[in-house]
Formats: C-alpha cells, structure tokens, sequence
C-alpha cells in the first residue's frame, strides 16, 4: 500500500474534516458548533490524511499563549487530534505528530507543545509528560459550612444574563490567568467556544449561568460558571446537583463570596467541580471532610526546542545544571543541555561539559510547570542523577510555588 501524504486543508474541507475528527470521539458537530470552530482554527496549520478525497485523520495546532512560572510563553496547542476507526494502526498519529513537532522546530515556532489527551497512554511515546492534575471535587453542598472566621468581603454576587456578564468575565479572567500557572489567554474565538451553550450538549442539565462577584464600586472580582442538573443517588434515584463549569476570583474573598453563593443554591445535595490539587475550598470549611476530590492528569507539555523552552520560564533557585536530554522522536534535542539560572534569568544551551542529569523530553514536560517532581520522577526510574546532590537542587528550582492547573475544558485550545 502507497502512502497518503499529510497536507493542510481549505476553507470547503474544514467541514468533513472536523465532522471527521468529532465522529472519532464519538461526538456530533452542529453547524453553530462548526463556525465556532472554523473560527478558531488556523487551516494553514491543520493536517489531514485524505483516502480518496475522504478525510480519515487529522491534527490541528493552535497557537496560545500559556502563564509558565516566572511569566509566559507562546505554546503550540494541539487539538482535534483523531484517525478514522477504517485507517487505524496505518501510523497516521505517529506522523501527524511528527510533522508537527518538525514544523515547529524547523521555523522556531513556539518552543513547547501542549494538549489534553483523552487517553493517557497515547502521548507520552511523542515525548509529552503530564504536567497539571486536575482536582475532581463532589461537595456535599449540606454540609459546607463556613469558618466562623471567614472573610467573605464587602463585595456581592449576582447572577447575570450572558451578555451583560462577558465583558466582566474577560476582565477578571485576563487578570486571573497571568497569576494561576498554567491558564491559557483567550482571545474572541476562544471565548465564543467557552461560553457556547449548545443544548445537544447540555445532557439533562440546564443552560449555563452566570454568577459575577463585584466590589462596592462595581469592579468584578471574580464569577462562576455553572448548571443545574443531577446526579444518581445510589438508591435508583436522582440527587440536584450543581455543575460549576469554570471559576476565577481574583482575591481570597472573592473566591469566599462564590463559594457561599454556590452553597446556598437550594434543592441541591451536591456540587461538582474540577479544580487545583492545592484547591483551599476545604480550607474554608468547618468540615473539610465534605469536599471529596479525586486528581486526574490534564494538560501534558512537550519541549519542542529544549534550550528555547527551558530559557522561557524562571526557577526557585541559583542554577548551573548540565542535561544529558535522550530524545528519540525529535533528535535535534538530544546532547547535553547546560541551564544557568540567576536572579530570574535563564540561560540554557548545548555544552559538552560532564552531565548531572539524565532524562527525557517527557520528564522535562512533566516538571515544566513546577507540578510533577524530577525528585518523584528519578523515585520512578525516569530521571539518573550523574552528580551527587543535583537531583534535589533541580527538583526544588523547578517547583512551582502552587500547583500547575488547566481551567479549560477537554480541548486546550479552543477554550
């Protein structure tokens, strides 16, 4: 069988191609859905594999920009990564991957790669490591009672039409994001796709709604995204529940005044949201114990060009570390890797001094964001330490003062 080249696709294949990749998920496109999309995507940067002028599998890259420790940076985000369940195990993936990578390199685009896989087990073979968990968190609602010390603030929370909240959304979040390692910017496309309320997708819940935090003097400090819906009881019937979708505040009372209001929604048992693993609601409470929260990986970070990437972010402390970087899938990055960091700065570049580390791109993309230890990683066998004392020195720079959280929903780049 001859090959089927990779190329990119126009303005008449975005449809079939997008329509392709959701099937993959097992997921419809409405044509609302579909302009939300062609919105946001840039097709000089979408690859497809078409058999017979059918699309049978794609990739997209989306360029955002990403709060790293110490500042931001451009990332490559990739999305609407699916191969045709009739052209699987063709290496499709495998090139798409590589094309990308390549690509980026090749024209110094952005220095790191990121996604959301739905599958743990596909990415890290492309040198992806999984840099965010996130927090899901049951709340018994019944039981969320405040310290007696709380400080919820002067300011009050009202819940607004779609329309009259935006502008404030955008404001407290364009604020919110430069702070929370992690949050990604959004600019118009990414937010008409964010608050898209598409009622195929509402399931048995309702509409979003929108609860906005403002001080005294009318500044927004905060707001929730949230649905009413349900959830089973575990006696054959159905407990209300409220689905938070996203919340950001910009001060401890904000975050105080939200969760107040989220606990006072009558006629529902529980709250479900996916928060930080450093998340302070149970900090909050009485009973920390009515917080329930199980982590899951979220956002996976690949260096892409390794001496860009690691000089785009600050560390904790004084470095002058050499990485021996094995890195089979994009082999310009493999050598050794000397990082100094002083007062903020980082440097990073090819040496041929003795190496004091030893690992991969995927361990690299895993601590990237301050989360994942190289001391957790090397305890795993993923990370040889050459020179005595070194691993702790590096772990510790890399940590990020909070954990690393992704706020967005199951496609990085779109939200």
């Amino acid at each position: 069988m001859s090959p089927i080249p990779l190329r990119s696709i126009d303005d008449e294949e975005f449809a079939p191609w997008a329509r392709m990749i959701a099937d993959t998920y097992g997921m419809d496109r409405s044509e609302e859905e579909l302009a939300d999309q062609r919105a946001a995507t840039d097709l000089g940067r979408t690859l497809a594999v078409f058999d017979e002028g059918v699309p049978v599998a794609g990739a997209s890259v989306y360029s955002r920009v990403l709060t790293v420790p110490g500042g931001v940076l451009p990332v490559a985000g990739i999305a609407s990564v699916g191969v045709a369940p009739t052209h699987r195990r063709r290496g499709f993936l495998t090139s798409m991957m590589r094309a990308q990578l390549t690509d980026l390199y090749e024209h110094r685009r952005e220095p790191i790669a990121v996604l959301r896989p739905s599958e743990a087990g596909i990415y890290g073979r492309y040198g992806y490591g999984p840099a965010t968990l996130g927090n899901q968190m049951r709340c018994d609602r019944r039981a969320l009672r405040f310290r007696p010390d709380t400080d919820f603030g002067e300011g009050t929370v009202r819940v607004q039409h779609a329309d009259q909240a935006r502008p404030l959304l955008e404001k407290v979040y364009d604020q919110a994001r430069t702070m929370a390692v992690g949050w990604p910017d959004r600019q118009a496309v990414h937010w008409a796709v964010r608050l898209a309320d598409y009622p195929h997708r509402r399931g048995a819940s309702t509409s979003l709604r929108f609860a906005v935090h403002q001080e005294s003097d009318g500044r927004a400090t905060g707001y929730t995204l949230y649905r009413h819906g349900s959830v089973p009881d575990g006696l054959g019937g159905s407990a209300g529940a409220v689905q938070v979708v996203e919340l950001a505040a910009l001060s401890r009372q904000a975050y105080a005044a939200l969760w107040r209001f989220l606990a006072g929604i009558d006629l529902v048992t529980w709250i479900d949201y996916e928060g930080a693993v450093d998340e302070p609601l149970s900090h909050l409470l009485a009973e920390g114990r009515a917080v329930h929260a199980s982590p899951v990986d979220r956002l996976w970070v690949r260096p892409v060009d390794v001496d860009r990437a690691l000089a785009g972010r600050s560390y904790n402390l004084p470095l002058d570390l050499v990485l021996d970087v094995r890195d089979d899938f994009c082999p310009w990055n493999t050598g050794r890797h000397r990082l100094q960091s002083e007062g903020g700065t980082a440097v990073c570049e090819p040496t041929t001094a003795p190496a004091d580390l030893c690992l991969t791109p995927a361990e690299l993309g895993a601590a990237f964001l301050g989360g994942t230890t190289l001391s957790a990683l090397s305890a795993a066998g993923r990370v040889e330490e050459l020179r005595p004392g070194a691993l702790s020195l590096a772990s510790a720079a890399f940590r990020g003062e909070h954990e690393p959280w992704y706020p967005g929903g199951w496609a990085f780049p779109l939200y």
